[in-house]
């Protein structure tokens, strides 16, 4: 019911009951049905003045009581509110948004329909007004009493954000209700707005709102009002106690972007040069008001070419100084700014760190040790920042940062003279810090020591491979980034170092061309800064994954350096690379010279007490001497290494040892003992879960299975170590199955 029913509906039963009339003796009385009264009574009709006279004359009303009854029983015509602005004529796309958004408004105007918030958030120029304003023009008809809308302020140049009272100041008046009678406090307003709105099937938008505390006093109690938000602020607080539902906006896909700016300035432009209109758009990092900002410029100088327009905005530096415009909200710098200052000094300090890292994702670790700060610290304004939506989370549970964006953080560290050396330095730090603790469950081989992480720097813990692999995959794309973008000169040791240490995680998951990037651009800036240590292991790591793709004939050219630079090397380091050195020799099928080089080894480790070298270099020179056919010496330096390597706790090198003791017993024909071996080797690296050794047991095992004549435990290994060197892109897999294939 109405108010102004329900109070002469009130007023009349209170003087009906005082002058002690039933409905029927006052209906008798005055002439009017005791169906009319009774309506009346419940606020169902208001009475025509004749009606009113009658019964206020056999009621003998006079003064006060005849006179509220007459203002009571004034007809009042309810107002319609119509205040959306208009809708945006060149809306494109949001056609999975616009059907989420949909079914919401279902709710509200279905029969029964209860109480329904949309709160719309994402960040600064994602077109979050554009949507609103579109989904209450599409579903208008649904809500006949009208459509109420507010900008609330929340971020905007000079102005405070509005006040929850002065708006509901304004929709009060929209209703129709006089200045005079709309009461001071905002309760109070709240009180009344709801009373009026309470039979209204309406659409209140609630634009630009700052928090959830500006806008929980403007939304409406009835079951057939759609309440719609907007907010550059994460409104969890709506969802947690009002039953708001959240709607993300992200930026547009490519198709929509194209087909917004089609829209802006002309199909025929865009269909003319698709490929300049698709890098277009990328260059505006598909955020709908730059590509406005563009489609604006572009339509001021219809000649011009789309081509033209990608190389002027890819030439421009800084990128926010092509998306400038003379009204500030169109100017995307100024609005992004209007986010950044809403922030604490403390975010503010960390977002602009953030701008600096160069991958498309960035972990709670990784932030925090780009701004130095403490992890809980990092947490909470990595939450105050995506609660402002100047970030957002991938599937991952990473903070992505849009190009744009970065490009403004990047501008603000700049100009207020962050120490952007020293925050990249961190970051670098950061992943090789905790590149070598996870390498501690991934290498093949001892890692070599480094010194102490950089102050602000986190370091994780792992527990296990699982850990190790976890956080590999979590940073990967910020090393690939960090390889590509750290070019300072000043940076040239960190990234030499966080590329050897990167080698285990390409070696575990057989990324053997990226390490041949990598070790390739490490190997010539160890050459620049003429740095042996360096030197050794980028080229052997290069060597090493030249061998594992198949490219034997590219691998003089880095063994050559390796081997020019290996006198060079610190004599406690001598050992390990003679080692390596033999290794190579092995896959290149010169036995000879790799015995020379494990010798080597064997010599320069005796003579420093490295007894894990020792065991080693025995192991290393043991196999070669397999390949010299040399088996009893083989199985001599092998017995004597397995207790110095069992002491030591290297496995594998143990493990190892068992397979070449095995190979020897084969080519001296004891097929048994040849197959119990290669089987002591498999279960030792099954253990390990090390997949490549595995693959080179199974390997082994099942060449000595063959020549016993198990031709199908032969055919079952093979085809499993070819597996394994698949998973890995190792390009042995094919060998393994052309000897599976071969049984048949």
């Amino acid at each position: 019911m109405g108010t102004d029913e329900g109070t002469f509906g009130q007023l009349l039963r209170e003087a009906r009951l005082r002058g002690q009339f039933t409905l029927e003796g006052l209906a008798q009385a005055s002439g009017v049905s005791v169906r009319a009264i009774g309506d009346m009574e419940r606020g169902r009709s208001l009475p025509r003045q004749a009606t009113l006279n009658e019964l206020m004359d056999v009621l003998e009303l006079e003064g006060t009581d005849r006179r509220l009854l007459v203002q009571a029983s004034t007809r009042r015509t309810q107002q319609v509110p119509q205040q959306l602005p208009p809708d945006l004529a060149a809306f494109r796309g949001r056609e999975s948004e616009l059907a989420g958004v949909l079914g919401h408004t279902d709710r509200a105007s279905g029969q029964g329909g209860h109480v329904v918030i949309s709160a719309i958030g994402g960040m600064a120029g994602v077109g979050k007004t554009a949507l609103a304003v579109h989904w209450a023009h599409q579903v208008a008809d649904r809500f006949p009493d009208g459509q109420m809308y507010v900008n609330l302020r929340g971020f905007e140049d000079a102005r405070s954000p509005l006040d929850p009272g002065a708006a509901l100041g304004g929709f009060l008046r929209a209703l129709g209700v006089a200045s005079n009678e709309i009461p001071p406090g905002t309760e109070e307003r709240t009180a009344m707005f709801r009373k009026r709105t309470r039979d209204r099937r309406m659409i209140v938008l609630l634009d630009n709102a700052r928090s959830a505390e500006q806008v929980r006093p403007l939304l409406p109690a009835s079951p057939g009002c759609l309440t719609i938000i907007t907010s550059r602020n994460q409104l969890a607080g709506l969802a947690a106690t009002d039953g708001a539902a959240l709607v993300g906006l992200d930026v547009w896909t490519e198709a929509e972007a194209v087909a917004a700016l089609s829209a802006r300035i002309g199909e025929q432009r865009c269909l003319a040069e698709p490929e300049a209109a698709a890098e277009l758009v990328g260059l505006c990092g598909r955020l709908p008001l730059a590509v406005a900002v563009v489609a604006a410029q572009l339509s001021a100088a219809p000649m011009m070419s789309l081509s033209t327009a990608v190389r002027d905005l890819r030439r421009t530096e800084p990128r926010l100084d092509a998306l400038a415009g003379e009204d500030r909200r169109a100017d995307v710098r100024a609005v992004l700014s209007l986010s950044y200052h809403s922030l604490t000094h403390q975010a503010a300090r960390f977002f602009r760190s953030l701008a600096l890292h160069p991958g498309p994702a960035v972990s709670a670790e990784a932030a925090a040790s780009l701004a130095g700060a403490e992890l809980p610290a990092a947490r909470r304004h990595l939450r105050e920042l995506t609660s402002a939506s100047l970030l957002s989370r991938d599937a991952d549970g990473r903070y992505v940062l849009h190009d744009l964006l970065r490009a403004y953080g990047a501008e603000l560290a700049r100009q207020e003279g962050d120490d952007l050396l020293a925050a990249r330095s961190r970051l670098l730090d950061y992943l090789r810090q905790n590149a070598h603790a996870a390498n501690h469950f991934l290498s093949r081989s001892l890692a070599l020591p480094i010194g102490a992480p950089e102050p602000g720097v986190v370091q994780v813990a792992f527990e296990s491979r699982e850990d190790a692999l976890d956080w590999y995959g979590q940073e990967d794309p910020a090393f690939l980034a960090v390889q590509r973008s750290a070019a300072d000169p000043a940076l040239l040791r960190h990234r030499l170092n966080l590329t050897l240490e990167w080698a285990a995680y390409n070696e575990v998951e057989g990324r053997w061309s990226e390490e041949i990037a990598a070790s390739g651009s490490a190997l010539e800036a160890a050459l620049e800064a003429d740095d042996p240590v360096t030197i050794n292991r980028a080229g052997h790591n290069l060597v090493r994954a030249l061998i594992e793709t198949g490219r034997l004939q590219d691998v003089d050219g880095p063994l050559g350096l390796v081997l020019q630079h290996l006198d060079r090397l610190p004599v406690e380091r001598r050992a390990r690379a003679e080692r390596d050195v033999s290794w190579v020799y092995l896959y290149l099928e010169r036995p000879a010279e790799g015995l020379r080089h494990a010798l080597d080894a064997l010599t320069v480790a005796r003579s420093l007490g490295q007894h894990n070298e020792v065991g080693r270099a025995l192991t290393d020179a043991a196999w070669r001497l397999v390949q010299l056919g040399d088996h009893q010496e083989a199985v001599a330096r092998c017995e004597e290494a397995i207790p110095i390597l069992r002491e030591a706790g290297d496995r594998r090198y143990e493990a190892g040892a068992w397979g070449t003791i095995a190979y020897a017993h084969q080519d001296l024909g004891n097929l048994h003992d040849a197959v119990a071996g290669h089987r002591r080797a498999l279960e030792v690296f099954e253990e390990m879960h090390d997949r490549y050794n595995m693959a080179e047991a199974l390997d082994n095992l099942a060449s000595a299975q063959a020549e016993l004549g198990a031709k199908e435990e032969a055919r079952t290994n093979w085809n499993r170590a070819a597996e394994l060197f698949t998973q890995l892109r190792v390009a042995r897999a094919a060998d393994m199955r052309a000897k599976a294939d071969a049984l048949h």
